[in-house]
């Protein structure tokens, strides 16, 4: 009880508070972003739906989040915002009681300085509350209040006016006051803010400086405080905003220029963490652990294994939620921390032991988690983000634990198994390092998990960072463990592998005989890496354009497999589909695309629809539709293959450039350029980026743009890139490979339709003489090259060589591509305007009428190639008795230069 004199209880009645007065800290004038739809809803919380009067009811409202969301600056930025329209505004700082009492003897002190000059603080404090009382109307702050309860007795005897409280504490408030949670700043604002804040508001930041900004926003989670603190240290020192990110840990308790060097991040929350402490010790201990895993989503059951006793991990977990340290999902059985508080914790000092605080704890939650043989795919798509949370979270000095290593690689051989290899590289790369700590560079251990890193890097389509790598495991395999070591065999068919990759087979293919020769001496002829080495030979074999040997092996190694592993095997699967291409690549389409769906239906039952494997499988029997002339089953079955990889793999992944490429191809066949030659842009431009200027597949991508041009008419930008694309194929992949015949032939093709037979005729000579030798008489490239020395013979005017290899062609083309395959039906076109030009007009005119109807069947009505033959028929029937028509022949079609499919997985 406080009993006040009668002239002061008099004052307290009749002092009036002069107009706007208050005492709130700082001005309005700072920068704030990013939070007038909180203000707004502010102001309608504390006024009926933001009537414009403050009414005679009490309105109490509470703000509470993380410490820096910036809930004392919304708090501050009402208060200045509505100052007029309250009789007075009192900001009172309310971590304690005492705190409380002495904000509101300081109200007296500055209303009734005469008394309160001789008055204790309890007689000020009492003399407040029943100014207050008498003069309704006014905004009470209550910033950063610890305890809820601190506030109970306050609210009850002051009903007149407007309470305000911020708190870090989400909990207790339910019988004292409504709560509006504060959450982070939205991407845009808070880059906004982090810019204006750093560059100043006079200037205009860059694309770049902008992007860097957003990039550092996201590191700082958005939170409005830590935003302003870079933002003051970055204009007082001129740090690049991406150098300060590389400092973000060392610089969270530096106190720039306007910044109270008590309200740094890392000083705000220590206090916080301090009051954790003291209400729940565990508490602590727990949110340092959580720190070294990912931010979102932290299973509940794997927080379990730390503090088995539910009762204590829920008081625990309830410590941390009170202060807005952690927040829970929707069905609070997963946890989230916010990526700055993570960042925070783990640059505390290290303890005798070596580990930061949590780090060891960390570990020994997810090696018990994956020790646990858990082997439910759900359970591991919950673990893995914090596995590899882990693996990027360890300090540069930290100890090495072998058990850590051997938990990233359990983890990433999970995602092998799922067919995501190149998804490894975080998890592989950290369990290389640990090895390297622990046992040494050239342990057996260690030289596994460097091949197996250079795989990772291999199916990320990384070949620069896998090669390296490769080669390192394999010498240092041959020098420990001998030449013919099972674990040398497999570095060397995965060197092999990577350079027949990169296109480089001059070298592949030697090492994969070596490889294969040691396979069956040492393992055996139906060894399971011994049939991958014979696959994978054949494969090379294919990819130098050797027909004549990888058939051969190809079938062999299919015939094994099913033998040995079975029908359904994965490496089964990959063989069936790498013979049904070798198949198509020989032009025998009818053996082929029965195998394609053999292996397609049975990856989708054995592997599931979106296995990287499933997915080759699906792109190859598209392709091959296309290739067939089934444009009506390749089109939408390329366009899944494209969507399917661009998801599972990548934007820019090989595979999905590779799918990329085909659905422009397919798009160019059915006469929709408008579609194809951007979309052979982009793969262009992608694979010079991502895979060099002169890798096969690039040369393919700019060969097939070349064509793209060709076809729409514009020789001035196709023949360049077909010089180009020639001279690197020559270059790069020999003379006589099939994907310098066919740029060698398009080229040809190309000069012809710019009227330049002097160039055309000898270089088609050589392409179909090469076509001839390598890929034999009636492969369809080799069919291709005929068709187009026939076609310009005649434009010539020597239809005495034309018109027999012309026969020859449509007889060839009909007996092994079909008698409807587009390459047919052109070369059935051609031979018809020859005859034309002949005079055999009866043979012309019957041959355009079933090229015309057979076109019309397959193409639709409005495709070039239809209007070409409707307009070639009409010519020769108007001019049945002429000597000579002119010619409007549909020009003969080139093959797509094929891109190599994707290979089956290797061994590791």
């Amino acid at each position: 009880m406080v009993t006040l004199p009668a002239e002061a209880v008099r004052w307290a009645q009749e002092v009036q508070a002069p107009p706007g007065a208050g005492n709130l800290p700082g001005s309005a004038s700072g920068v704030f972003v990013g939070r007038t739809q909180e203000l707004t809803t502010l102001r309608a919380l504390l006024t009926d739906a933001g009537e414009a009067a403050v009414t005679q009811e009490t309105r109490t409202r509470a703000i509470h989040g993380l410490g820096g969301i910036g809930k004392t600056t919304l708090a501050l930025h009402y208060a200045h915002t509505y100052r007029r329209d309250y009789t007075l505004v009192w900001w009172i700082t309310a971590e304690t009681t005492e705190q409380i009492v002495t904000g509101l003897a300081s109200l007296t002190m500055w209303l009734c300085p005469q008394w309160a000059m001789t008055a204790g603080v309890p007689e000020r404090a009492a003399w407040a509350l029943l100014w207050l009382q008498w003069h309704p109307g006014w905004l009470l702050v209550f910033d950063n209040v610890e305890d809820p309860a601190d506030l109970r007795h306050y609210l009850g005897a002051l009903p007149d006016g407007h309470h305000l409280a911020t708190s870090r504490t989400a909990t207790g408030w339910h019988t004292i006051a409504p709560t509006m949670p504060l959450g982070l700043l939205h991407a845009e604002a808070a880059v906004d803010l982090l810019c204006t804040l750093t560059f100043g508001a006079e200037h205009a930041p860059t694309s770049a400086q902008r992007r860097d900004a957003a990039d550092l926003a996201a590191d700082l989670g958005y939170l409005p405080l830590a935003l302003e603190q870079a933002g003051a240290y970055l204009f007082e020192t001129g740090t690049l905003l991406a150098d300060y990110r590389q400092m973000l840990g060392r610089v969270m308790d530096a106190a720039a220029g306007g910044i109270d060097p008590e309200r740094t991040i890392a000083r705000i929350w220590h206090h916080t963490l301090t009051a954790i402490e003291r209400r729940n010790p565990q508490a602590v201990t727990l949110l340092n652990a959580m720190a070294w895993l990912a931010p979102d989503a932290i299973p509940r059951t794997l927080l379990a294994a730390f503090c088995p006793d539910p009762l204590a991990l829920g008081q625990a977990l309830g410590a941390l939620y009170a202060y807005n340290m952690i927040a829970y999902s929707a069905d609070r059985q997963a946890i989230n921390v916010h990526r700055l508080v993570q960042t925070v914790l783990r640059h505390q000092p290290a303890g005798s032991d070596g580990y930061p605080p949590g780090r060891q704890d960390a570990e020994h939650l997810i090696q018990r988690a994956v020790s646990a043989g858990n082997t439910d795919t759900l359970e591991w798509e919950r673990l893995l983000p914090h596995v590899i949370g882990l693996a990027e979270s360890k300090p540069a000095h930290s100890p090495t634990s072998i058990e850590t290593a051997d938990t990233y690689d359990a983890a990433a051989q999970y995602l092998h198994h799922q067919g995501r290899e190149a998804h490894t590289i975080r998890l592989r790369t950290a369990a290389l390092v640990q090895r390297e700590q622990a046992l040494g560079d050239t342990h057996p251990h260690t030289l596994a998990s460097r091949n197996n890193l250079a795989g990772a890097y291999k199916e990320a389509g990384d070949l620069s960072r896998a090669i390296p790598l490769y080669e390192t495991a394999l010498a240092q395999s041959e020098q420990v463990l001998g030449d013919t070591h099972p674990q040398t065999l497999v570095s060397r068919h995965d060197l092999a592998w990577a350079y027949k990759e990169a296109g480089d087979l001059s070298r592949a293919i030697p090492l994969y005989e070596t490889a294969l020769a040691q396979s069956e001496q040492v393992l055996g002829d139906t060894h399971p890496n011994t049939l991958a080495s014979r696959n994978n030979l054949a494969w090379a074999y294919r990819a130098a354009g050797d027909l004549g040997r990888a058939i051969p092996l190809y079938e062999t190694a299919l015939a094994q497999s099913e033998q040995v592993l079975g029908n359904t095997h994965p490496s089964t699967l990959a063989s069936r589909n790498n013979l049904a291409g070798a198949y198509e690549a020989a032009g025998d389409l009818a053996r082929a695309i029965p195998l394609y769906e053999t292996a397609l239906a049975q990856s989708e039952q054995v592997l599931g629809d979106t296995h990287p494997q499933t997915l080759v499988s699906r792109h190859d029997l598209a392709w091959a539709y296309k290739e067939a002339g089934d444009l009506s089953r390749a089109i939408p079955l390329l366009k899944t293959a494209l969507v399917q990889r661009e998801q599972v793999l990548g934007d820019a992944h090989p595979h999905t450039l590779v799918s990329r490429n085909s659905l422009a191809g397919a798009y160019e066949a059915a006469g929709d350029l408008a579609r194809a030659i951007p979309l052979y842009e982009t793969t262009l431009a992608q694979s010079e980026q991502v895979l060099g200027d002169t890798h096969p597949n690039t040369l393919g991508s700019r060969h097939n743009l070349a064509g793209a041009y060709q076809t729409a008419g514009d020789l001035a930008r196709a023949i360049p890139l077909y010089e180009t694309t020639l001279a690197q194929s020559e270059q790069v992949l020999g003379d006589t490979h099939p994907q310098t015949l066919v740029s060698r032939h398009n080229l040809a093709s190309a000069y012809r339709a710019a009227g330049d037979l002097g160039r055309a005729i000898p270089l088609l000579k050589t392409a179909l003489a090469q076509c001839e030798q390598v890929l034999g008489h009636t492969h369809p490239h080799t069919l291709a090259s005929r068709n187009s020395l026939a076609y310009v013979y005649r434009e010539a005017g020597d239809l005495a060589h034309a018109i027999p290899l012309l026969e020859t062609i449509l007889a060839q083309c009909e007996q092994i591509l079909g008698d409807t395959h587009p390459h047919t039906l052109a070369s059935r076109n051609n031979l018809a305007d020859s005859y034309n030009d002949a005079g055999r007009v009866e043979d012309a005119l019957a041959l355009l009428g079933r090229v015309l109807a057979e076109y019309e069947r397959i193409l639709g009505e409005d495709h070039p190639h239809i209007l070409a033959a409707r307009n070639n028929l009409a010519r020769a029937r108007d001019a049945a008795a002429a000597v000579q028509q002119s010619d409007t022949a549909t020009p003969a079609t080139s093959p797509n230069l094929q891109l190599p499919s994707d290979a089956p997985e290797q061994p590791e």
